[in-house]
């Protein structure tokens, strides 16, 4: 199973935010937000610190794909 993270850039598009006001949001480095964009795997710190950023859930920036 993989992890997408397309529901976080819907979502960014929802909130008419992208990647650079994300970065300043969470103070997450262009490295970890460059991560998330391959979908490769972060630390759930680092999801929960978006979600509060964002006030959403963890569901509601990620999901499992087979």
């Amino acid at each position: 199973m993989k992890i997408s993270y397309n529901k976080l850039w819907k979502l960014l598009i929802d909130q008419k935010l992208n990647k650079q006001a994300l970065r300043k949001l969470t103070g997450l480095s262009a490295a970890t937000i460059a991560k998330l964009g391959k979908g490769e795997n972060v630390n759930t710190d680092i999801l929960i610190r978006i979600c509060e950023a964002l006030k959403c859930d963890l569901f509601d920036i990620m999901e499992l794909e087979q």
